[in-house]
């Protein structure tokens, strides 16, 4: 099971965030016990400026909110195909998908060492998870996040071949409905390539509803061994 870090000092809360209002705070730190207590909140970390990418910390909770629920997964022919020509893995190459998620060169790219280090810390401990995706041996996709209960957020995915982030999603998916228990995916934002898999948008209210009821259930079966 994972290990629960020392509680933050810092009192994180969106409740106060007017409508359509997506940034809610900034400041505070990035230990584990503050990551873990603004998810378990409705808000994550992300930094501020032009392309989220600078050292001052950010908390967002965006209002609609960008979600993948149980039975809403668009598993086309094209991308069952695509995924008989990978291998699938979990949690086997955690820092290397970091790493690709991280690639300074991607259009858009955000993730600062500083989010580095905080997911690193959190995967340690247990918290944080990666899906790989191979191909003769090579990383060529994946995605990491935060798993609290039923609760599954989704930091960042990447690819290196066709369709290998959506074999990733489609793994992950897997690994969440195991056990039949409901879930929540939450992608902080809906984009068009996201919105084809099946993500929808709901609004903060609806969000946190969801939160309540899947944070504090059991882990799926996959993630409630010792962390590695």
């Amino acid at each position: 099971m994972p290990i629960e870090p020392a509680a933050s000092r810092w009192d994180l809360d969106g409740a106060g965030a007017a409508p359509g209002e997506d940034l809610v705070g900034v400041g505070a730190d990035l230990e584990p016990g503050t990551v873990l207590s603004a998810y378990r909140a409705g808000l994550f970390p992300m930094g501020l400026g032009g392309e989220q990418g600078s050292d001052t910390l950010g908390w967002w909770a965006p209002d609609p909110r960008g979600v993948l629920l149980p039975g809403d997964l668009h598993v086309s022919r094209s991308l069952r195909r695509a995924a008989r020509r990978y291998e699938v893995s979990v949690d086997r190459a955690f820092a290397a998908v970091l790493d690709g998620c991280a690639d300074p060169a991607r259009e858009g790219g955000w993730i600062t060492p500083q989010i580095a280090a905080a997911y690193g810390r959190l995967h340690t401990l247990g918290w944080a998870h990666s899906v790989e995706v191979w191909h003769r041996g090579l990383l060529v996709g994946g995605l990491y996040g935060l798993a609290l209960g039923r609760l599954f957020a989704g930091e960042s995915m990447f690819h290196r071949a066709t369709d290998a982030s959506k074999v990733a999603l489609v793994a992950l998916v897997e690994v969440l409905s195991e056990d039949g228990a409901p879930w929540l995916l939450d992608v902080q934002w809906q984009t068009p390539h996201l919105a084809s898999l099946g993500v929808r948008e709901i609004g903060r209210e609806e969000y946190q509803r969801r939160l309540s009821e899947v944070v504090m259930a059991d882990l799926p079966a996959r993630w409630r061994g010792t962390p590695s």
